[in-house]
């Protein structure tokens, strides 16, 4: 069915508009934190902005039509939060595809032989540039346990079935972002047979680091 607009399906619209002046508040380990001043239509307004590598994170789905969950601390909301495995598109120069194979294997200890994309979204596009990619992984196999540190040494494994992760997304025990869209877009991808997925290599034109957009100065 057409948009109200339109005769296209809908769709975000990239627009850029120019800066006037920037600052670079903190520079972290992570994400940098900086005040921009644009131009919008004549008007100057400034807006404090996060900007994040990006990230991708992984739906691991067996024969049986179970997802791989990862529990561990998350300590900005003092949670040990069920996730599905995912990074940060920290490694300079690496194919996000080959990022997410490189978490899958140091988070659950796994590989996949079969990869697409399933979905991709902006996490808090208010305040943060910060975009995730989300694959779905099939065919897995173990692989060598991987030595983990920190809060991901106590990392907790479950495989449970995707309709139950569903339900626990809809009763709002769970609230992990990358695994309430990972979950809702399986569901809604098995339901069409999975004709909604993209191959695994598929180009990330909206990524702000990967897409090469010209506005971003990370």
């Amino acid at each position: 069915m057409p948009d109200l607009i339109g005769d296209s399906p809908i769709h975000d619209e990239p627009e850029l508009h120019p800066l006037t002046s920037e600052t670079l508040l903190h520079h972290g380990r992570v994400w940098d934190v900086a005040t921009e001043t644009f131009d919008y239509h004549g008007k100057p307004i400034t807006r404090e902005v996060v900007r994040h590598p990006g990230a991708v994170a992984i739906l691991a789905l067996d024969d049986d039509g179970r997802v791989l969950l990862i529990r561990q601390y998350r300590h900005p909301i003092r949670t040990r939060a069920w996730e599905i495995p995912a990074g940060l598109l920290d490694v300079s120069g690496e194919p996000p595809l080959t990022g997410a194979q490189r978490e899958l294997a140091e988070e659950a200890d796994l590989a996949a032989a079969t990869w697409h994309v399933l979905a991709d979204f902006q996490n808090s596009p208010g305040g943060s540039d910060e975009t995730i990619r989300i694959y779905l992984a099939r065919d897995v196999s173990a692989v060598p346990a991987f030595a983990r540190h920190d809060e991901e040494a106590d990392i907790e494994v479950r495989w449970v079935p995707l309709d139950e992760v569903v339900d626990a997304v809809l009763a709002r025990r769970v609230q992990s972002p990358s695994l309430v869209v990972g979950a809702l877009a399986a569901v809604a991808a098995r339901a069409r047979d999975w004709a909604t997925l993209a191959p695994g290599d598929e180009p990330w034109a909206r990524h702000p680091v990967v897409g090469g957009a010209p506005w971003h100065t990370r």
